[in-house]
Order: C-alpha cells, then structure tokens, then sequence
C-alpha cells in the first residue's frame, strides 16, 4: 500500500489538461516574490536588530523564536481555511488577491523602528514580526495548496517544483546580494533609512509577483469542506500520513539549518574570515545554487527516485561541509568545497516541493481527502519554525560568546565558528535518518 503513489497519472484518462508555459511560469515567479522579502529577513533582520536598531541579542532570540512558535496555531488554521474557501476563482487564488498588499506593506514596516526607547523599539519588533509572519502564512499556505491543485501529472508536479526552486534561488542572489549594497546607495550613509528603502522595494515586488499568482489555474479539483467539519480527525490523519510527517520534518531541518546559516554569515564573514565582502558571495550561494539544483533535480530525482536521490545528495555534500573548518585559509579552496556542498543541498530542497505534493496525492488515497490547505501549512509551519530555530539558535548563541557589535576576540571567532559549521553538519545529519524513512519507493517518474 505504501509504494501506490509511484503509479504516475499522466497516462490516465483524468489526468489534468497541461498547463501553459505562462501559468508554470507565474507559479515560479511567486516564489521569487515571497523569497525576495523573507530572505531578506532572515538573512539580514537579526543584524539590523542588533547592530542598526540596537536591540539586545537575547531579547532578538526570545522574539524570533516566540513568535514563530505562535504560528503553530495559525499556520493549521489557515491551512483548513483554504479547504473551506468557496471562491468563485477557486480555493487558493482568491487568498492572493486580498493578502498581497498587506504583506508587502508588513515588509517594509518591519524594517522600520519608531525613534522611542529600547522598550518601545522592541514592543514595535514583536508587533511587526508576528504581525509579518501571520500574513506570510495567509498568502503562502494558499500558494503551496496551489501546485497539486493545477496538476496531477507527476512530471508537471516536478517542472512547477523546479520552477518554484528556482524563483526561491533568484530571490535569494536578489535578497543577499543587493541588500546591503542598496542600503548603502538608498540610505546615503544611513543604515536606518537604507534598510527601509530596501524593504519597502522588495515589499512592493512581493505584491505585484502574487497578484500575478491570479493567472495559475485550478484545474485538480476537490469539493471544498463545510465550515462545520470536525477539525480534529483530519489534525489526526495528517500527523498520522507518514509521506507528509516525513516531508514536514526533512524541510524543517533543512530550514533551521538554512535559517541558521543566513543569521550566522554576516557576523562570520567579518569577524572570522575577516572579508566582509565575501557576505556577497556566501549568502547567494546558500540558495543560490538552488538555481543550479532546479535545473539538475527533475532529471536526477526521475532516475534515482526521491528516497534514494536525497540520501546520496546529503551523505556527498556531509563531507565537504565537515571540511571547511580546515579551508579557512584559502580563499579559493573554502569557496570550492562550500559551492558543491550548496548545489548538492539544493537538490534537496527542490525535492521538498515535489514530495509535498506527492504527500497530498497519498493522503487522498488514504483518506478519501485531500486538504491540500491542511498539509500545505504543514509544510509553511516547518519552514518558518525551521528559519525561527535557526536565526533565534544564532541570536542565543551571539548573547552566550559575550558578542558586542564593533568588538572581536579569540573566544568570539571560536564562538561564532561553531555556530557557523555545527548546525549544518548536525542538520545534515538527521535530514539522512529522516528521508530514509519515506514510503514512497524509488521508480522513474514519468
């Protein structure tokens, strides 16, 4: 029974009708909007906490962490709210329409501090940053519940999770590239007002890039569930679905690692490496790769099937990321071993996308439901807890080396190199025993 999600649908008579290029496309572009704000946040909100906005680290812990904690209530709410939408442009889309401009509004006043005390500044933090995370969820989870919504074809599913890889990737070189050198330009000097500028520019291009998610169409569809449904048993069926609890716990490692890296890189670029510039270098190459993975994943996971594919990926890039420690010295040498670690990550993170929805596809043949909404924030929830864990791991971890902005130490580069290499390795790890846990067996996709 495990292994009846390989048979692929495309050969079935109710299979979905193709999609045109200009929906596929609108899909990945989505990405690329959420991608552009929330990378930008997670790559560089902790620093504008600390050194701009000049809150304690600790404090910055407790609040990334605690707020995204929160969205574990949210996040399952919103999931079963897209199940029961009733919209006359379907179960997701209408979630795009009403959702887009207030997140992007959300960006920018996140990256702003009212000129009143640290109690007042760090109120204003929480208010934004949880504010931020609810409205991520109520256009995000809608957006995950749309890819098997548009299609049923197996081969389809994989192009829309590439696509999606892809947008993520170009967002991320966008986000972590940019970002500083725009709040230089923008600011004129001014940190403060740059980081403002530069999120309400990203804000606006996530605004516009999920309106645009109006032209996807729905064409897989399920009788949307009555308000009045119980909601438990379905909670239930959902933790009870091994293909989605082992989706939602390998894309909750790879995002506290991936959370932890963006957090850490800025502080280990200047205080370790000594080269402030290779910031621009290091954080595209996290997901920037991710662009290389979209192109080299449909081929290589079709071969050597999810399970298998991910397995080998991760116990390749282990070793090469083990090594770095040893590769400070060298420029060229730390760069080598870093970008082939990143681009066999990225062949995972791709895989996520796919497996979700092939993990909606098993809990229908199960269940008789879908819910897509349900299991869709499922995968949103082990993204943002995964981010918060990685950022508030930092952020902790800065407050225990006694870290102060503008001051070094031997203990403090010792410090932050452990929170630079230990939580891949670890993440690494436990992604191994995890994936090896999928049901679905290892066949061609058609």
């Amino acid at each position: 029974m495990d292994d009846m999600l390989d048979a692929s649908p495309d050969a079935s008579p109710d299979a979905s009708p193709p999609l045109p290029a200009s929906a596929k496309v609108a899909y990945g572009l989505g990405d690329f909007g959420f991608g552009l704000s929330w990378n930008m946040v997670g790559a560089f909100l902790l620093f504008f906490y600390t050194d701009v906005a000049l809150l304690p680290a600790a404090a910055v812990g407790t609040l990334l962490l605690v707020s995204r904690l929160a969205d574990a209530a949210i996040d399952p709410i919103i999931g079963l709210a897209v199940d029961r939408t009733h919209g006359r442009s379907g179960r997701a889309r209408p979630w795009f329409k009403w959702g887009a401009v207030p997140f992007g509004l959300l960006c920018a006043a996140t990256f702003w501090m009212p000129p009143v005390g640290e109690t007042g500044r760090l109120t204003w933090a929480v208010v934004t940053f949880g504010a931020l995370g609810i409205l991520f969820s109520v256009v995000n989870i809608p957006y995950g519940a749309l890819l098997p919504m548009m299609t049923n074809r197996n081969g389809e599913r994989l192009a829309l999770g590439s696509l999606r890889a892809a947008g993520t990737a170009i967002s991320v070189i966008v986000a972590t590239s940019a970002t500083m050198p725009l709040v230089g330009a923008l600011g004129g000097g001014d940190q403060a007002t740059g980081f403002l500028l530069v999120a309400g520019l990203f804000g606006l291009l996530t605004t516009l890039t999920t309106l645009n998610l109006l032209r996807c169409p729905e064409q897989v569809h399920a009788v949307a569930q009555p308000l009045a449904q119980a909601i438990w048993p379905q909670v239930r069926a959902m933790i009870g679905n091994r293909a989605w609890n082992t989706v939602f716990l390998f894309a909750l490692l790879n995002f506290v690692r991936f959370g932890a890296v963006l957090a850490i890189t800025p502080f280990f670029a200047i205080n370790v490496l000594g080269k402030p510039w290779m910031i621009s270098i290091l954080l595209p190459a996290v997901s920037g790769t991710l662009l290389i993975g979209s192109i080299l994943a449909p081929p290589y996971l079709k071969r050597m099937g999810m399970r298998r594919g991910n397995l080998i990926a991760l116990l390749v890039a282990l070793p090469l990321f083990a090594l770095l420690p040893l590769a400070e010295g060298s420029t060229v040498a730390f760069l080598t071993l870093y970008l082939a670690g990143s681009v066999l990550l990225s062949i995972t993170m791709t895989a996520i996308f796919a497996m979700a929805a092939e993990a909606i596809e098993y809990h229908e043949q199960r269940t008789g439901t879908r819910n897509e909404g349900l299991l869709s924030s499922g995968i949103s929830l082990s993204t943002k807890i995964g981010m918060a864990l990685g950022g508030a791991l930092v952020a902790f971890g800065l407050a225990a080396i006694g870290y102060v902005p503008g001051r070094g130490g031997a203990d403090v580069a010792t410090g932050l190199r452990w929170l630079y290499y230990a939580p891949v390795v670890a993440c690494l790890v436990a992604q191994m025993a995890v994936i090896a846990r999928y049901p679905m067996i290892d066949r061609a996709v058609r």
